[in-house]
């Protein structure tokens, strides 16, 4: 599965270090992608990892996600 998350917390190269660190030590997830200037992050998966683990993981990281 991939899919494109709006993460309007995004200020900074750090942000998408935290949230690459943060995602890519979920099971299953495969890479992490994130740009500060537009602050989308791209994320691919397999199972176990879900959408719902996806932002839940966000959200405890205090980058909240929107669907892009």
């Amino acid at each position: 599965m991939k899919k494109t998350y709006y993460i309007p917390n995004i200020s900074c190269k750090h942000c998408i270090m935290t949230i690459t660190h943060e995602l890519e030590d979920l099971d299953g997830v495969i890479s992490v992608r994130g740009d500060v200037e537009s602050k989308h992050v791209h994320v691919e998966w397999n199972p176990p990892s879900d959408e719902p683990l996806i932002l839940e993981t966000l959200n405890e990281i205090g980058y909240p996600a929107e669907n892009v």
